[in-house]
């Protein structure tokens, strides 16, 4: 019997990727406010430049810490340089300490391998 590999042709024309859709990598926490309902805020230009929208999923994946959490994001003032984790998740990090907000997509499986994620590397103050 002839190995046809894991998935058939079929099953692949069906199936749904998950992969990475936007990365904002190396900002830097810039305040931690607990008393606020959640979510983590960010600039605008950031989220712009990484293709990323308010209230979008995010994972964020302290440097520092090697804490990963799950909220989603908040316009922040856009030019501000603001990253700002909010509510439960300000616990997660400090002022000072560098992130990765990592978003992901699902894709089918054929367009999943065309798919090219935007990654963002903001430089000191949060700026592009």
């Amino acid at each position: 019997m002839k190995n046809k590999g894991i998935f058939s042709q079929k099953r692949k024309n069906n199936m749904q990727i998950q992969l990475l859709k936007s990365k904002v990598h190396g900002a830097v926490i810039t305040e931690a406010n607990l008393n606020y309902v959640g979510s983590l805020t960010l600039d605008q230009d950031l989220m712009d430049a990484a293709g990323m929208i308010e209230n979008e999923k995010v994972q964020v994946v302290n440097s520092n810490n090697g804490e990963r959490i799950e909220t989603y994001l908040i316009n922040g003032a856009r030019g501000s340089g603001v990253c700002c984790l909010n509510g439960p998740a300000a616990r997660k990090g400090l002022t000072g300490d560098g992130v990765i907000i990592i978003s992901y997509c699902i894709l089918p499986f054929e367009e999943a391998k065309k798919f090219q994620p935007k990654i963002i590397f903001p430089k000191e103050g949060n700026k592009l």
